[in-house]
């Protein structure tokens, strides 16, 4: 098996990944989490996703691939120049909603029991306001993260916040949790209560 086969991909996603390139944006969401997120956005029909973390829109575009016509993404990023890049291709699909502005003000305006699955590719989310990033999850949600192996464009004593987020997930009780040592090191949690 080559787990860098695609089933699909956004009809999109080489034009973004041009944008991307000519940027210079550097931190974006490689096709392996992409396929994934597709896929778990897929068995949640007519849900409310989000996204912390929008980046160019390439994560953005595979959890829509995956979404229904009535399903709902709101995408949050405070970066107003790359989330320029992923409005431009996504302007005619009403699912998303872009939001440019802090992921943690975002995160503690929401109401707790809100999203059907959370993908947090930011530091508000994961590194900071977990537990009230997870307390948006619905039960039976999904949380996911990437770059949990080491990636060359940590910066010195990275390694160490990741340790210390993994140990937290080890402590939530309400969790069930699965780690995968594949793409850049993903971890999927599911609020069972």
């Amino acid at each position: 098996m080559n787990d860098n086969t695609f089933h699909t991909i956004p009809e999109n996603l080489e034009a973004i990944e041009l944008d991307t390139e000519n940027s210079g944006f550097s931190m974006s969401s490689d096709r392996k989490i992409g396929s994934l997120l597709s896929t778990l956005a897929a068995a949640k029909p007519d849900g409310h996703f989000l996204e912390l973390g929008t980046g160019t829109g390439l994560a953005t575009s595979w959890l829509l691939l995956g979404m229904n016509q009535s399903a709902l993404l709101d995408s949050v990023d405070n970066d107003q120049e790359v989330l320029e890049i992923a409005r431009r291709h996504f302007d005619r699909d009403k699912r998303v909603t872009f939001h440019n502005c802090d992921g943690g003000d975002f995160i503690t305006r929401e109401q707790p029991d809100t999203y059907d699955l959370i993908f947090a590719d930011a530091w508000p989310g994961k590194y900071s306001l977990l537990d009230e990033t997870l307390a948006l999850l619905k039960v039976g949600g999904i949380y996911v993260i990437d770059d949990m192996s080491p990636q060359p464009n940590w910066p010195e004593g990275h390694a160490d916040k990741a340790k210390h987020l993994l140990g937290k997930f080890n402590r939530c009780s309400h969790l069930k949790m699965c780690r995968l040592a594949w793409a850049t090191g993903i971890v999927i949690c599911c609020r069972t209560e």
